[in-house]
């Protein structure tokens, strides 16, 4: 069984008064795909923001990397090798693709650091762009861009929040291969999908979360394979 990497028990959060999370449980093992699934509103980014500790956890344990990083500062979590691609990809429109890519740089230990020929073969769109401002991309462009800059800093993890959203087909197809060269690389991903059919061309596993709680944990492909465990899961 391959190591586990990130391991979350019990995780509860929320924002002000509101509660979101009640107890969420998960596990990513290295170089392992696992899809947190569910509708607008379930809990899915809030699940992702707590591990990374943008949303302060109010109870329950995030282990990475055998260390507990629960409560710990965003950045002290990322410095530990987690990376986050958030929804709205924050990536520096003023700056270049390639001064983009050098913002996220970091040492990598142990292994073979990405660079920026490597991510450009893993993002061939990116590569005839490296002199182009991040604001005269596309959508899609600069979500690559978003995933291309996290890879810089060498991750042994990485939360993916809605990678698929808004993205024509081309793209998604360059997305779904990148996910999966990350996992042959040996990264783990945790990514949080509304798309099923994105989610099950990636995926290992799949979390069904719904008003804050898992509902399901199982293969993607149990759940892609059983149409009526999908509708009484997802039922989107």
């Amino acid at each position: 069984m391959a190591e586990t990497v990130l391991e979350v028990e019990g995780l509860r959060a929320g924002y002000g008064p509101a509660e979101i999370l009640f107890g969420v449980s998960l596990r990513l093992a290295r170089g392992e795909v696992a899809a947190l699934m569910g509708r607008n509103g379930a809990g899915k980014s809030t699940t992702l923001k707590a591990i990374m500790g943008l949303v302060p956890p109010r109870a329950g344990r995030v282990r990475f990397a055998g260390r507990d990083i629960a409560g710990l500062a965003a950045f002290r979590i990322a410095r530990l090798g987690l990376g986050y691609v958030p929804e709205d990809r924050r990536i520096f429109t003023d700056l270049t693709v390639a001064e983009n890519l050098e913002v996220g740089r970091r040492s990598a230990e142990g292994r073979d650091p990405w660079t920026p020929e490597r991510l450009f073969e893993v993002f061939p769109n990116l590569a005839s762009m490296r002199h182009r401002r991040a604001a005269a991309m596309s959508g899609g462009e600069q979500q690559m861009l978003a995933i291309a800059r996290t890879l810089m800093g060498n991750p042994e993890a990485v939360l993916l929040d809605e990678p698929s959203e808004g993205l024509a087909p081309v793209i998604l197809e360059l997305m779904a291969e990148a996910v999966l060269r990350m996992k042959r690389e040996g990264i783990a991903v945790l990514l949080s999908e509304q798309n099923f059919d994105f989610a099950a061309a990636v995926a290992d596993r799949a979390y069904v979360i719904e008003r804050g709680e898992i509902r399901y944990e199982g293969s993607m492909a149990a759940l892609d394979a059983d149409p009526a465990l999908r509708a009484q899961q997802l039922a989107l």
